[in-house]
């Protein structure tokens, strides 16, 4: 239960000092300090102290636009805290996720917000009507005529995005991850297991969408690079036939439901890395299990 704060500053900007003392005032035992502009969207600090809050912690800004670039911004960054149970405090706002009163506060901002997506829109569709009367195009002239700069600064700033929420949403795959690679589980196996868990409307992991969180987690220092290397090919005895045996010999009386049902219980994928265990795929495992030595013959 941290507190955890964060202080950013722009490169011209000389009053780290007070942020740092409010931060610790309030009770932060450790302060992430970040040098960047408002409008940045490269924060690596930042990324980094998001992947790095556990439930039950608070993130600690000095005040909400140390933290967000936009409203939007702060919205979607204190809904990734909510469905992590990590909660957020602003010193100088009334905004404490961890309060009735904050989290008011917050749906006041999450209507403001549709509001000014609502008026963006609304400017930008004028502002194409009246460009095409003058005869302009819309859109990034450097894009439209393929200027490379132009281009390397559109796909960084995207990448950037997209890193940040690879990182906020580590918590939640990542050690699975992390478990089913050290069991020698393939790639394919860790996509069954993650999709057979995902929420309701969650996207669904492709082996090359992944792939690419895992390098990107790993380029930032934040996951081995073992991951990524070939798994072994495992020689039975293994893991799951350790369990099973050990299931059977507890309770031999136990049925192939009820062995499925306990393998649930213990959230052992199959095989084929699902969450449902039927008898059938019970049944071969306690084959396998009896070939390897680990139960009496049938």
């Amino acid at each position: 239960m941290a507190l955890i704060g964060y202080a950013r500053v722009s490169t011209e900007d000389q009053a780290t000092r007070r942020q740092l003392d409010e931060l610790r005032a309030a009770g932060c035992r450790e302060v992430a300090e970040e040098h960047a502009s408002g409008g940045d969207r490269d924060r690596p600090v930042l990324a980094r102290t998001l992947a790095r809050l556990r439930p039950g912690d608070t993130l600690v800004v000095v005040s909400l636009d140390r933290l967000a670039r936009s409203l939007s911004h702060l919205l979607e960054v204190v809904e990734g805290l909510q469905g992590r149970g990590v909660f957020f405090r602003s010193l100088r706002d009334p905004v404490d996720t961890a309060s009735p009163q904050g989290l008011f506060t917050l749906q006041v901002l999450g209507a403001a917000a549709q509001l000014e997506r609502a008026l963006i829109r609304e400017r930008t569709r004028s502002g194409m009507r009246a460009a095409a009367a003058r005869g302009r195009l819309a859109g990034n002239p450097g894009l439209r005529a393929a200027d490379p700069a132009a281009i390397h600064k559109v796909t960084a700033a995207r990448r950037a995005v997209w890193l940040e929420g690879v990182i906020a949403g580590a918590d939640a795959w990542l050690p699975v991850v992390q478990r089913l690679r050290a069991e020698g589980r393939p790639w394919e196996a860790v996509v069954r297991y993650l999709n057979a868990r995902q929420p309701a409307g969650a996207p669904r992991w492709t082996g090359e969408r992944l792939l690419r969180a895992v390098r990107a987690l790993a380029a930032e220092g934040m996951a081995e690079r073992t991951l990524l290397d070939p798994v072994p090919r495992r020689a039975a005895p293994d893991r799951l036939l350790a369990v099973v045996a050990g299931i059977v010999l507890s309770d031999p009386r136990a049925t192939l439901r009820e062995i499925g049902a306990r393998l649930e219980a213990l959230r052992e994928p199959t095989p084929r890395g699902g969450a449902h265990w039927r008898p059938g795929s019970v049944a071969h495992v306690l084959a396998r299990a009896r070939k390897a030595g680990l139960l009496p013959a049938a």
